[in-house]
């Protein structure tokens, strides 16, 4: 699909292990079935709690529109058309904080 950098499965391995702090927000660490890579991920645990052993879908995408386009910049619920939202139970929007590749060059195709 347009617009899709990264897709995969990720399993929750460890939530909090510095401990909490935020009262909202849960730091769960997790890894990647297909890609054997690890993740770190805050998310609003209030909203959508997470425990051990879950797994999710994690798409991280240029934009919402099916159709690849950029956004316009501002997401509004009276948007009719169809969104990559609409797939999922929970959205968030940012930046990515840090990309930590493996210094060994194990894996890397050559």
């Amino acid at each position: 699909m347009a617009g899709i950098l990264f897709e995969d499965i990720f399993d929750v391995k460890d939530i909090d292990p510095e401990g909490k702090r935020f009262d909202r927000v849960s730091r769960l660490h997790c890894e990647s079935e297909s890609f054997k890579m690890d993740l770190i991920l805050d998310i609003n645990c209030w909203i959508y709690p997470m425990d051990f052993g879950d797994k999710f879908r994690l798409v991280l995408a240029s934009s919402l529109r099916e159709d690849g386009y950029a956004d316009q910049g501002e997401w509004s619920p009276l948007d009719t058309g169809p969104s990559r939202a609409d797939s999922f139970e929970y959205v968030m929007h940012g930046k990515i904080y840090r990309i930590e590749g493996d210094e060994t060059g194990e894996g890397r195709p050559s």
